[in-house]
C-alpha cells in the first residue's frame, strides 16, 4: 500500500469517529471528553473529508 493510501484511510476512521462522538455529544451532553462538542465534529468533518480526498486521488 501507498503511503497516501493508508494516511487517506486512517484519516477516514479518525474522521468518521471524531464526527460521531461530536455529533452525538451535540446531542446527548458530555460525551465529547470535556471538549466543545462543535469542535469535536467540526475537526472530524475535517479529517474525514481529508481522507476521502486522499482516497479519491490515488490510483490502484
Amino acid at each position: 500500500m501507498k503511503s497516501k493510501q493508508i494516511l487517506g484511510i486512517a484519516f477516514t476512521i479518525i474522521g468518521a469517529v471524531g464526527l460521531a462522538v461530536g455529533v452525538m455529544s451535540i446531542f446527548n451532553k458530555g460525551m465529547a471528553f470535556g471538549q466543545n462538542p462543535w469542535g469535536v465534529a467540526i475537526i472530524g468533518a475535517i479529517f474525514f473529508l481529508t481522507g476521502m480526498g486522499l482516497m479519491r486521488t490515488v490510483s490502484n
